[in-house]
């Protein structure tokens, strides 16, 4: 598997375009029959990073798919779950026509962020890089999961209302209840891999955006982040990019988006506040970044949710 640095998917509309798919009916949810993709991006193998949610069923892929760092086969129906900013490998032999058959359900996580389920989506443990074992379903588990798949693109391809995102972020928790009654089943004998720098890497950046360090000591630092994991920043930067793609500070930077993402849409506190929470000194700055990672200021960000 080739250790390039990974083609970055920012939205389900680009996933869409670069699969040779037609353009999704919804900008920020998509489910995908994977009969209709034909091919990889680029001949061989490429690594690949979403900036959303992906849960698939994937059956007789003659690939091979790297996650973490666990190599799968898909001889038998498997589902799988990536978290954004994951990065995933998929490599077949060259020339060979592209097989698989199965769903795929995309979520962007602008879908959940006015919700309870924006924080409770990041307790589900088969989202992470340490669980070793992809889920394997039984044709009747198979059945249960791609009939909840097929209810949540019934709904947001009939007429969207008010009541529409309430009903399928209800179809999707029930989806990842039913996983987890699965994975319970699979996992009496488990196993981990050994990713440990970037599952300390998280847990360290939540604990601390969850104290009140971001109030005490402001942003963390690069040094900070090293010097905990005991490493060298410059052995910490070198391993994220080539797991990532990303560099620690861009890390830190997407913790803190979804920090404020989180405030903006859960509570009536003034940007002025939220940039002073998260340990800015001068609103501006928190504005001005806020902006270029998600192209809209803290204030169309929440108007959006209005």
């Amino acid at each position: 598997m080739a250790n390039t640095q990974p083609l970055r998917i920012k939205t389900i509309s680009e996933y869409h375009q670069i699969m040779g798919l037609p353009k999704p009916e919804h900008p920020l949810i998509s489910v995908i029959d994977f009969d209709l993709i034909k091919r990889l991006p680029m001949d061989e193998s490429i690594n690949i990073m979403f900036d959303f949610y992906s849960i698939s069923l994937k059956r007789n892929f003659n690939g091979k798919m790297k996650y973490g760092q666990q190599v799968y086969d898909f001889d038998e129906g498997i589902m799988f779950f990536i978290s954004p900013g994951q990065v995933f490998g998929m490599e077949i032999d060259k020339g060979t026509h592209l097989k698989h058959s199965g769903w795929l359900l995309l979520i962007h996580p602008d879908f959940l962020w006015n919700t309870p389920f924006a924080k409770t989506i990041k307790q589900y443990e088969f989202f992470s890089y340490s669980v070793h074992e992809a889920l394997f379903l039984s044709d009747k588990e198979e059945a249960t999961i791609i009939g909840m798949m097929q209810s949540m693109e019934q709904e947001y391809k009939s007429n969207i209302d008010k009541f529409s995102q309430t009903i399928i972020i209800a179809q999707l928790e029930l989806l990842l209840s039913y996983a987890e009654r699965f994975y319970q089943r699979q996992f009496i004998t488990r196993k981990i891999a050994n990713h440990q720098i970037l599952d300390r890497l998280e847990q360290i950046l939540t604990e601390y955006f969850n104290s009140d360090n971001l109030l005490k000591r402001g942003l963390p630092t690069v040094q900070y982040i090293a010097d905990t994991l005991n490493i060298s920043p410059s052995y910490l930067s070198g391993s994220l990019k080539m797991l990532t793609g990303q560099s620690t500070q861009q890390h830190i930077h997407d913790k803190l988006i979804d920090k404020a993402k989180e405030k903006l849409s859960t509570t009536s506190l003034s940007v002025s506040e939220i940039a002073y929470e998260l340990g800015f000194e001068h609103p501006q700055s928190f504005s001005k970044l806020f902006k270029t990672k998600t192209e809209l200021s803290p204030l169309e960000f929440r108007a959006s949710f209005n």
